[in-house]
């Protein structure tokens, strides 16, 4: 890997705000991957496109530049101007359902498998399961072992992953302790994402129970 970025390091500020919104014993845990270029790691926050954390969220602010950056990825936190589609698709049919942040948060709490993002030396953005071998086992283990503890402290109901390597992520860590179900990832690189995400999440969060 070219470069790593961790947002929970240089944008905690603005991740405790997020952190701060958490409510004990939501109905679902939604678990991401891991940050996405123009998400997460310009905000702090899961799925967080700049618009929707600020907007819906009420987050603005509280991220400082990484230690180390990739001259094509800058780190720009909220002035960021490049939209993470997934990030608004997902915070946008939140939003479209449960109408405030506080509302959602009763029943919901969104979280990423892994903290991490991975560039490689061209920029391209490197997502967990495409990382070399030996890496990925070493942080498969880390990161498993952080969703135990999130899901054990949180408590939520089930767990819907969101995209199917999540899911697999999901019961790989946590067994049969809790139910875990997927919803379709919202990215633009998925074809079926891009023919009605929205109308395919509802329908899968309605089936496994986490939207009336």
């Amino acid at each position: 890997m070219s470069c790593v970025y961790d947002p929970l390091d240089y944008a905690w500020e603005a991740h405790a705000s997020y952190l701060a919104l958490a409510k004990s014993k939501p109905k679902a845990m939604l678990l991401g991957m891991n940050p996405g270029p123009f998400g997460m790691v310009q905000t702090g926050v899961p799925f967080g496109e700049v618009q929707a954390a600020r907007e819906f969220l009420g987050i603005d602010g509280g991220v400082c530049a990484p230690r180390s950056q990739h001259p094509k990825r800058p780190v720009l936190g909220f002035a960021c101007t490049r939209s993470e589609v997934s990030g608004r698709r997902f915070w946008g049919l939140m939003r479209q359902e449960f109408g405030t942040a506080a509302r959602f948060f009763r029943a919901g709490f969104v979280w990423n498998w892994c903290p991490l993002a991975f560039m490689a030396p061209s920029g391209a953005n490197v997502t967990p399961d495409k990382l070399p071998a030996r890496a990925r086992a070493t942080i498969e283990a880390a990161c498993d072992r952080a969703l135990q503890q999130v899901v054990a402290t949180i408590r939520p109901h089930m767990v819907i992953g969101v995209g199917a390597f999540a899911s697999t992520c999901a019961t790989r860590a946590l067994g049969d302790r809790i139910a875990v179900h997927t919803v379709l990832h919202p990215s633009p690189a998925s074809p079926a994402a891009n023919r009605g995400w929205d109308r395919v999440a509802r329908a899968q969060l309605r089936a496994c129970g986490f939207l009336a």
